[in-house]
């Protein structure tokens, strides 16, 4: 194999084609959309750091630390993240009944309400995506990301 040049453009271009930047690209237009149509919805105080959240809390709730854990982010600002979502009303803080030393952070009923018109802007954008990118090149991007993903998970990420 020959060997590549730094700083030429041949040298370089693998920067902007691998995998992990196209899916990042991917990620970041279709998390920019769903944001757009949860502003148009009456959400515009979500951000992209809420996802984390929404992502990783379960719906009837999950320790701090459990919730940094799956977002591989620190305690500190998961901590941080929490409290900006508390601010907005969409989560709250409550004794974890197995020990009281530690909290489980739960959505609100408003925080309900968002987590609902959020999964209908992922639906939407979902579809968006469908419709430009064919139903064959969707089926096979969710077989392989999901197989590839798999690999990841541990039993303690499944609900």
């Amino acid at each position: 194999m020959k060997a590549k040049t730094p700083g030429t453009a041949s040298g370089t271009a693998w920067r902007h084609a691998n995998i992990g930047r196209l899916l990042n690209n991917a990620v970041r237009r279709f998390e920019g959309r769903v944001l757009e149509l949860m502003s148009e919805r009456g959400h515009d105080e979500t951000r992209i750091a809420h996802v984390s959240l929404t992502r990783n809390l379960d719906v009837e709730g999950t320790r701090l630390t459990e919730l940094a854990r799956r977002a591989s982010m620190s305690k500190q600002a998961m901590g941080e993240l929490v409290d900006q979502c508390a601010e907005l009303g969409l989560v709250d803080r409550i004794a974890d009944p197995t020990d009281r030393r530690a909290r489980i952070v739960m959505f609100t009923p408003a925080g309900h309400r968002w987590l609902d018109a959020f999964r209908d802007a992922v639906d939407i954008a979902e579809h968006e995506m469908r419709t430009e990118l064919g139903k064959a090149t969707m089926e096979a991007i969710l077989k392989g990301l999901a197989v590839y993903g798999a690999k990841f998970v541990t039993l303690d990420d499944v609900d």
